[in-house]
């Protein structure tokens, strides 16, 4: 395990501290938590940006205008 020291403005480290107490939790585990999340959407991102490297363009367009047609339905209709 790994120590890191950050400098923080004085608001953020005190509003830091009060959402960790909130949540009944250390600010080590909640930056921790946080980190994990940032980690888990970065590689998301990752993830998407090299398959859409390697996909077809049009196809991709065209399930996206599929998903909206259905979504678009969906609101109008009520109905899933």
């Amino acid at each position: 395990m790994s120590t890191l020291t950050i400098r923080l403005p004085d608001d953020t480290a005190q509003r830091l501290k009060s959402m960790a107490r909130s949540r009944g939790l250390s600010v080590n585990k909640l930056v921790e938590e946080m980190s994990a999340q940032a980690l888990a959407a970065w590689d998301t991102e990752i993830r998407f940006r090299t398959l859409a490297t390697r996909g077809d363009t049009q196809a991709a367009l065209a399930i996206l205008e599929r998903l909206d047609s259905e979504a678009q339905s969906e609101i109008n209709t009520g109905k899933p």
